[in-house]
């Protein structure tokens, strides 16, 4: 008799039905919520003492999208928006929506080389800009590259006369009914840049479609109704300030609530109290900087309940501080990327702790997913480290005039290749074990960042660790950790490789220690792992 090998469940997982997709555009969908919950709060921005109830949003939405008219948008145009967050990024948010101009969020951390390139990558027609920002003169800053923006044709800056006739103009019912009729949920509608780390920045273009049902659905895994008020503490101009925070909310009818123009942890703490908020928002980083501030058991944090940790894997000991001291048992995990809407796997309300604190969750509703081989592409048995691609809805219409880093992006299968590792289990929750370009191999062995990052975590002196792979002469690479201390604490080198070993397997142990008091960070809170190891490299004085 001829035996038959069994064969290995592969890694691959779809998410549920669930609820169906929109086919409506941005617009369309702000309308049906104002016209449902017309009195109910829409947004809050604490600082600039502003409320606004559905109906009141919805009205200066088409104030501005009239004024936006007027200026001579028309379908497609880009709208440059550059300004940290406060309502005016709300309203031109829907507002360019509601008129089908293409939105190009600008990070507020940019500086002239870099908003150069956005404007003249994207074709920029209209740049609203904020008159400065921590520091940084905007109106001087767009002055000196404008000249090098062929497509440019104004700036207008938020404040002054030029913005309150933009934004206080008569709506005009007519024309903007004649602009809805000509605009499908299929348009692009927002360009997001990449961060750029290796190589220009490329410009993420999604439509009305990836990210308005992205948020919708997103926001029923968080099971947001008009009773809730979401704290949004994280950027704006970012995926998960914008879609995972304004749209969410508005698709849902809950309140958005702007802590400050950007993250502080006592505004963001204070926010939540004064506004009664049931949902929080922030990447790990701000999380830590929550619970670890010197005032947090003043705040009355009791109303929370979830919220969204994303952007970086969370350590397994701050989510469980989150879930019991932030009072937020049904925090959620969430994991994507600017291309794909941005999320692509999530956590459940009713997910055990374990699953919440040690995966990115299982694919959302209408999402594919599945790990490959990086070299090979082929898909990985369950439990296998492979790269995490996924596929649906959400993947992006392509990088903005460039096809040729889209065709590197997408694959002709219509796969997202995210540059991530991850395992997947037998119920399709997936875990991210690091980036491929961040694995470090030693001597031939694949370290996973993350494994050994966990570990250091569970230190009662450490509060945050990072571990980069350094040159090393003999085994090729060899482990750095980055370790911050608890205010107090005093720990060695050595120290910290004895709480490795007899732990983690010999090759997993660091060799060297580098005690910091913060990581380089992105504006959005991510850690520059590459920046980390360059700073290695040369405080170690190692060969590259």
């Amino acid at each position: 008799m001829t035996g038959v090998a069994s064969v290995r469940r592969r890694s691959y997982a779809s998410g549920g039905s669930g609820a169906p997709l929109l086919g409506e555009t941005i617009g369309e969908n702000l309308r049906a919520t104002a016209m449902r919950w017309a009195e109910r709060p829409a947004l809050t921005s604490c600082e600039q003492g502003i409320r606004w109830s559905y109906r009141e949003l919805d009205e200066r939405v088409d104030q501005l999208a009239t004024g936006l008219l007027a200026e001579g948008l028309e379908k497609g145009d880009r709208v440059g928006l550059w300004a940290p967050n406060r309502a005016e990024w709300t309203l031109v948010q829907y507002a360019s929506a509601r008129v089908g101009a293409i939105l190009v969020n600008l990070n507020p951390a940019y500086r002239t080389h870099e908003l150069a390139y956005a404007l003249r990558q994207s074709g920029l027609k209209l740049l609203i800009a904020a008159p400065e920002f921590k520091g940084s003169d905007y109106r001087a800053m767009a002055a000196a590259v404008s000249t090098d923006c062929p497509a440019l044709e104004s700036t207008i800056f938020l404040g002054d006369r030029e913005w309150d006739a933009l934004a206080e103009a008569d709506p005009d019912a007519d024309a903007l009914n004649e602009r809805a009729a000509a605009l499908s949920f299929d348009d692009p509608i927002n360009i997001q840049y990449t961060s750029g780390t290796t190589g220009a920045p490329k410009g993420a273009t999604l439509s009305h479609h990836n990210i308005l049902n992205n948020a919708y659905l997103c926001g029923a895994l968080l099971g947001y109704t008009e009773r809730d008020s979401v704290c949004i503490p994280v950027p704006f101009y970012h995926c998960f300030g914008m879609v995972m925070g304004n749209l969410a909310a508005t698709a849902r009818g809950a309140c958005m609530v702007i802590p400050a123009p950007s993250f502080e942890a006592e505004a963001t703490l204070g926010a939540v109290q004064s506004e009664r908020c049931t949902s929080l928002y922030g990447v790990p980083t701000m999380f830590i900087a929550e619970l670890e501030h010197p005032r947090f058991s003043d705040f009355d944090l009791r109303t929370l309940r979830t919220g969204i940790m994303a952007g970086s894997p969370c350590p397994i000991e701050v989510m469980r501080r989150v879930v019991d001291e932030m009072h937020m048992p049904e925090v959620s995990i969430a994991y994507g990327m600017t291309e794909t809407s941005p999320v692509s796997t999530q956590t459940r309300r009713d997910d055990e702790l374990e699953l919440r604190v040690g995966t990115v969750g299982r694919a959302v509703d209408h999402v594919e997913v599945k790990i490959v081989d990086p070299e090979a592409g082929l898909t990985v048995p369950r439990g296998e480290a492979g790269e995490l691609c996924t596929r649906g809805y959400s993947v992006m219409l392509g990088y903005w005039e460039d096809p040729d880093r889209t065709a590197e992006a997408i694959d002709a299968a219509g796969w997202m290749h995210t540059g991530d590792l991850a395992t997947m289990d037998e119920d399709g929750y997936c875990r991210i074990v690091g980036r491929i370009k961040d694995m470090v191999i030693r001597g031939g062995e694949n370290v996973y960042p993350r494994e050994v990052e966990e570990f250091l975590y569970a230190h009662p002196d450490i509060v945050d660790a990072q571990i980069v792979g350094v040159p090393d002469s003999r085994y090729g690479e060899e482990l750095c950790a980055w370790v911050r201390l608890r205010d107090g604490a005093s720990l060695g080198e050595e120290e910290v490789r004895e709480h490795c070993r007899g732990s983690l397997a010999h090759f997993k142990v660091p060799r060297y220690v580098i005690f910091v008091d913060e990581f380089p960070l992105t504006v959005t809170g991510k850690v520059q792992k590459f920046k980390m190891r360059e700073e290695s490299i040369r405080r170690l004085g190692l060969d590259p």
